[in-house]
């Protein structure tokens, strides 16, 4: 099986974002995109492709979602510890968890500035990818909603 070329990796990309074959060939770049579109779409490579793309976007969320977790809820205990230890080692630091820090100053005196990732924005960017998720899982419905438009435009006669 040959390699998809430049073109047709981008209609992959195109398709698994927005499920629209005709747009994924239009941005893609093909002349006919209506015709060209739903002829890739029969192709096993192209097929196999939005479906490595749509899993990787899949991955890519669950990583940014458990990403924002660890900043809505993680503990700060260990930031706390850094706080409040006068002398700690670089190997102390490389043990502690500081995920939640988003800026750490050492003023004059000696004392030490941290700044957390507000926890709130977080909980809001979990919320924005959950409903993008609830979504993504009605898709069903979405290309529905998608095939009852295109007879809109173009009706049977």
């Amino acid at each position: 099986m040959k390699e998809l070329n430049s073109k047709e990796k981008l209609f992959c990309t195109y398709y698994s974002l927005g499920r629209s074959a005709k747009e994924a060939a239009a941005k893609s770049g093909y002349m006919f995109p209506e015709k060209s579109g739903f002829k890739l779409l029969r192709r096993e490579d192209i097929k196999k492709e939005i479906e490595k793309n749509i899993r990787q976007r899949k991955e890519e969320r669950k990583n940014i979602s458990e990403g924002y977790y660890r900043l809505a809820f993680g503990c700060i205990s260990d930031a706390i510890k850094l706080l409040f230890t006068d002398e700690i080692s670089s190997d102390e630091i490389d043990s502690l968890d500081l995920f939640n820090i988003a800026e750490i100053k050492k003023k004059k005196g000696g004392d030490i500035e941290l700044k957390f990732f507000d926890r709130l924005k977080a909980l809001e960017k979990l919320q924005n990818i959950s409903s993008e998720s609830d979504n993504e899982d009605n898709s069903f419905y979405y290309a529905i909603e998608k095939g009852a438009s295109a007879l809109r435009e173009y009706p049977i006669e």
